[in-house]
């Protein structure tokens, strides 16, 4: 067990987000996970996720990798990219509690023998025992409050599974105040984001909901983000496994990448692959 990067961030709330609740739309929750795919793609936040991925693999053993709270991709398909040369059998299989159908099966079809998806909600505190493998999640572990967070993490531990946890929001007055430009970044993405959809214009200059979404989610996110010690204290008690969090720059911006990860200390996965 290892800890690195402490620092002195805000205080933390645990306010809501818009996607979190049941009766947004499913249309407007859908755009804006787009829209946090296409910036995903765009910033390469992938980048430093991929060493720690493929460390993750190897010592793991498994070419299986569940990835929970999906939203509309996020980095998946450019991880899949990356890692293709040195794990030729890589499988990703994208999974959410409100499932991007669309963008779900966009992403299968573009990478048919590499990305495939669950259409049916995914809980990631009570993960169905039959998707195996690594379990990754991106930008999603500061939806749930810490007894929930927690919750995540040990029914990872309850199935032997080895999880990674990376964030990119955290608890600082910067990424605070570069959300409150959330809907100017919307407003000239919008056109770059594909497919083209009707829709997308409509929710997006006609009626801003997307932009105001996006806006506020991020806001909220800024402030419910773990930091790398309150990460790494939900796990105490899961001593079966090895557990490292690490907080690192990402490469030409000003913002970090948070990262908790668990391999079991048998480094055997029950998966297909394995």
């Amino acid at each position: 067990m290892s800890i690195v990067g402490k620092g002195m961030p805000l205080p933390r709330f645990q306010l809501f987000e818009l996607e979190d609740l049941t009766w947004f739309p499913q249309t407007i929750r859908n755009l804006a996970t787009d829209y946090l795919h296409f910036m995903d793609t765009r910033i390469s936040l992938h980048k430093p996720v991929v060493p720690v991925l493929r460390a993750m693999l190897e010592n793991s053993k498994t070419s299986c990798v569940v990835d929970l709270c999906s939203g509309g991709g996020g980095p998946i398909p450019s991880l899949y990219e990356e890692l293709l040369p040195d794990h030729d059998q890589i499988q990703f299989t994208l999974t959410d509690k409100y499932p991007n159908i669309n963008a779900f099966q966009r992403l299968s079809s573009q990478y048919p023998s590499g990305i495939r998806y669950v259409a049916d909600p995914v809980d990631a505190t009570n993960v169905p025992k039959h998707l195996a493998g690594l379990r990754i999640m991106f930008n999603a572990f500061h939806h749930f409050p810490p007894e929930s967070a927690r919750l995540v993490l040990e029914n990872a531990v309850q199935a032997q599974q080895p999880i990674g946890i990376f964030e990119f929001v955290e608890r600082s007055f910067l990424m605070v105040v570069s959300f409150l430009f959330t809907p100017i970044f919307v407003i000239f993405a919008t056109p770059f984001i594909k497919p083209f959809r009707l829709k997308r214009l409509v929710w997006t200059y006609l009626i801003p909901l997307v932009p105001l979404a996006c806006c506020w989610d991020g806001l909220i996110s800024a402030c419910r983000a773990y930091t790398v010690t309150e990460m790494l204290a939900m796990t105490q008690g899961f001593v079966d496994y090895d557990w490292k969090a690490d907080r690192v720059g990402i490469q030409g911006t000003t913002a970090h990448l948070t990262h908790l990860v668990g391999i079991p200390r048998s480094s055997r996965v029950n998966s297909p692959h394995s």
